[in-house]
């Protein structure tokens, strides 16, 4: 099989995110949000796979890979970039997926969000949720988030990822990477100690647990701003899911915690552009206001869309309504709009009006 570098350097050049390598299947990468095989090469055998992906994962990792079945780990090319790697196994054999992490954090500017998402970044506390399915631009939009902190404040910086995705170069901050299983136990005790460490920023990789979950709502409580990501796909299901992890009888005090600690929710998708030149991100957001405390801390969160509609003037907007705008004014691919629009009949009335163009939102790798 061609060797694995080399096939990371045809996801780079080719403008590629994932690298997908399957025993008994054809190597493919996922460029635009579809999976394309790579030219010039052949299904490959497990036992081909497994002598490649061995050559190039530390022995610890292989070892532990080879008894839990399943394995992440950052993997570094010079000249390349960063690739955020699963190992696995599947029907066939060994399994891959690297995906392409870039070594130059995009700044905000160059991404086209929101206003309001920048602002983000000169909160002094909080609780701030990214997010979105898998490969919908989480970590990107959080790389710019830190990017305008870390050139405009002077703080300790901490970030709790496994594996380690973007690495930050100290400006006007300083940077703590802690990797979960090389540099701390769990995402739990890297919080913890987080306190401990002087923290004023926590950049999570996913709140996957109660426990995590739990300590993400202490640290903001005590003053640090937290951001991290979920995999929900709007706001209100964001904040179903955070209160849903704890028990019932815990539920009444988390929202309170919630509605005091949480400074905004976004939650992004990704769509394909009309140009074919990559994709355009559509953004929900929910920022903090006393309306929208309310309705969290009483537990309506039905609410919460009506919260965003009301609060539109201070740059909080529905899903739908980012992916309307992105319809009128042409940037989506035909029938994508309508595919990723969740109230159908709203979408169907709506008429695009012709012949507008405008800058958005550009995610051409995540």
């Amino acid at each position: 099989m061609m060797p694995i570098d080399e096939l990371l350097q045809y996801v780079r050049d080719y403008s590629g995110s994932d690298l997908h390598l399957v025993a008994g299947g054809v190597p493919r990468i996922r460029r635009h949000g579809s999976l394309e095989e790579v030219g010039g090469t052949e299904r490959v055998t497990h036992e081909e796979l497994e002598t490649a992906l061995a050559g190039i994962t530390p022995e610890h990792i292989w070892k532990t890979f080879i008894e839990r079945r399943d394995m992440d780990f950052a993997y570094a090319l010079r000249g390349v970039g960063r690739f955020r790697t699963n190992l696995f196994y599947q029907e066939h054999g060994v399994g891959a997926v690297f995906r392409l992490i870039p070594e130059e954090v995009l700044p905000l500017k160059q991404l086209n969000l929101p206003p309001a998402v920048e602002r983000l970044a000169h909160l002094r506390d909080g609780l701030v949720l990214v997010t979105g399915p898998t490969g919908s631009g989480k970590s990107t939009t959080l790389a710019g988030i830190v990017d305008v902190i870390n050139q405009n404040y002077s703080r300790h910086i901490v970030t709790i990822e496994d594996p380690v995705e973007f690495v930050h170069q100290n400006k006007a901050s300083v940077l703590s990477h802690r990797e979960v299983g090389a540099d701390t136990k769990s995402f739990a005790d890297a919080i913890r100690m987080a306190t401990r460490e002087d923290a004023d920023v926590l950049l999570l990789g996913e709140l996957r647990d109660h426990e995590t979950i739990s300590r993400a709502l202490d640290a903001a409580e005590m003053g640090i701003l937290v951001f991290a990501t979920l995999h929900t796909n709007s706001a209100s299901s964001t904040i179903a899911r955070i209160v849903d992890v704890f028990p019932g009888e815990q539920q009444g005090m988390v929202r309170t915690i919630l509605a005091g600690s949480l400074a905004a929710v976004v939650s992004q998708i990704l769509l394909p552009r009309a140009d074919g030149r990559g994709r355009c991100a559509a953004l929900e957001i929910l920022l903090a206001t006393p309306a929208v405390a309310s309705v969290i801390r009483d537990g309506n969160t039905h609410m919460i869309d009506s919260s965003i509609q009301s609060g539109r003037s201070e740059g909080m907007q529905l899903m739908d309504d980012a992916i309307f705008e992105l319809a009128q004014k042409h940037m989506l691919q035909d029938g994508a709009a309508h595919l990723a629009a969740r109230d159908k009949d709203r979408f169907d009335k709506m008429a695009p009006a012709p012949g507008q163009a405008t800058q958005t939102a550009q995610f051409n790798r995540r």
